[in-house]
């Protein structure tokens, strides 16, 4: 039996369903529950101040659950590697355990380890959990990957599943070993939070669970559209940083009569990842490449990211993700389309903007989502457009959403709130539309062709 054993927490911040969790304690006698602040993604053009809050709260979480099986949460920060394999060698370990990620820098510091602690005689062993069908568990004849979503869902369905992970029954920590204390957020940032973010952390992601499958599982084919109602589960925060795993949601959701376009959503999630595992590259390059000619205008950018462009569906999405962090989908998919083909700005601008205000910000879901708006993606059909007055008429037809974030226009009621004249605009304080959307679209198709 391996004598000590490391877990590096990365994206997974439970006890629960953990394969790797589950797998070094059964291996090892001691087990050292460790996380690293990476240097590269604190100081990195990605870092946020919003998932970073998050994830403090989730890592005291973390530590609380893992206090009650008897240990703590070891948490150093620097580069991640060498932390790893330092923290590895004062225990003793021979075992570095860790679940199995698909981004570029995931690969990249994997490899890392693996190279930095053979010279030690340290294994690593990777693990799934991240998704529920690991990526390149299911892939289509002649090819890594599939790059279409329908047919991979119709084999995600029947692919075989791993089981839950056991939680163990105890754990013990080395007694040399200092734990450290996690850091508060303005020892990592001086960037300043988003004024309502969620609470992190495991014991909040099973609450909403809960709460959700049995209020709001039911309706959500129906009313996931639904910009006022806010229907969705809003569970993407805690899949990202793994408070909860997927399988407990699926188990949890997918045997529920109505769970059918819910589970069809944790589908798209694996998707994008295995599109990610096999093509790194595609996070930040053009999966599919149509020569578009992107337009330098920081102007408009800017109007966009402070959510004054004049539409008021894309406005308001725009200012809920700047207090909430957060942002419904449906406007995620609305304001990158005002971006990219209203305005022509590239939809990497876009990605980066969303990446420093999401709690969710996932760089497979977050970037490929933003491909597949922009005809850059995995959708094959690059003339998708959301035009912003009918997508705000059809989805929040009353105006409660536009309402509640955009207050300059409160007086306004039903498609008014979506279409006001000029002298209810300049009534309210709102600003003309920043470009006509017809005219701007004709200007897109114009890029495109060229």
């Amino acid at each position: 039996m391996t004598r000590v054993a490391i877990v590096v927490f990365t994206r997974d911040l439970r006890v629960s369903d953990h394969p790797a969790l589950t797998r070094a304690a059964a291996d090892a006698s001691i087990v050292v529950p460790l996380f690293v602040f990476d240097d590269a993604i604190l100081t990195g053009a990605s870092s946020s101040a919003n998932r970073t809050n998050f994830l403090l709260e989730s890592l005291g979480d973390l530590d609380r659950a893992l206090r009650a099986l008897g240990s703590r949460l070891v948490v150093r920060r620097g580069s991640w590697a060498a932390t790893v394999v330092s923290v590895a060698r004062d225990a003793r370990a021979d075992a570095v355990h860790v679940s199995h990620d698909v981004s570029g820098h995931a690969h990249q510091r994997l490899t890392e380890l693996r190279e930095q602690a053979a010279p030690h005689g340290i294994e690593v062993h990777t693990h799934d959990g991240v998704t529920v069908v690991a990526p390149g568990a299911i892939t289509p004849s002649g090819s890594d990957h599939y790059q279409v979503f329908s047919p991979y869902f119709r084999r995600w369905l029947d692919a075989p599943r791993r089981p839950v992970a056991p939680t163990p029954d105890a754990l013990r920590l080395p007694d040399e070993i200092d734990p450290g204390t996690v850091p508060t957020l303005r020892e990592l940032t001086a960037d300043p939070c988003s004024p309502t973010l969620m609470v992190g952390g495991r014991d909040e992601a099973h609450r909403r669970l809960d709460e959700w499958s049995e209020a709001g599982l039911a309706g959500y084919g129906d009313h996931h559209d639904d910009l006022a109602g806010d229907a969705t589960s809003r569970l993407s925060p805690y899949l990202h940083l793994g408070c909860v795993s997927p399988l407990e949601v699926m188990a949890v959701t997918g045997e529920h009569a109505h769970a059918g376009p819910f589970v069809r959503q944790l589908c798209w999630r694996d998707f994008f990842a295995q599109v990610l595992a096999a093509r790194p590259d595609a996070a930040w390059n053009d999966y599919r490449p149509r020569g578009m000619r992107w337009r330098d205008d920081e102007h408009a950018l800017d109007a966009w990211q402070r959510g004054v462009t004049g539409y008021p569906v894309v406005d308001a999405g725009m200012r809920q993700l700047a207090t909430e962090g957060f942002m419904h989908n449906r406007a995620r998919m609305i304001v990158a389309s005002f971006l990219t083909k209203d305005l022509l700005v590239d939809w990497r601008a876009g990605a980066r903007h969303f990446l420093r205000l999401l709690v969710d910000g996932d760089i497979a879901n977050n970037n490929l989502n933003w491909q597949w708006v922009a005809g850059t993606g995995t959708d094959t059909n690059p003339h998708r457009i959301f035009n912003p007055t009918v997508q705000g008429k059809r989805f929040d037809p009353d105006g409660d959403y536009v309402r509640r974030h955009v207050p300059e226009l409160a007086p306004l009621r039903g498609a008014a709130t979506h279409d006001p004249d000029s002298a209810i605009r300049r009534a309210c304080g709102y600003p003309e539309p920043i470009v006509e959307h017809h005219a701007a679209i004709a200007e897109y198709r114009a890029a495109l062709g060229a």
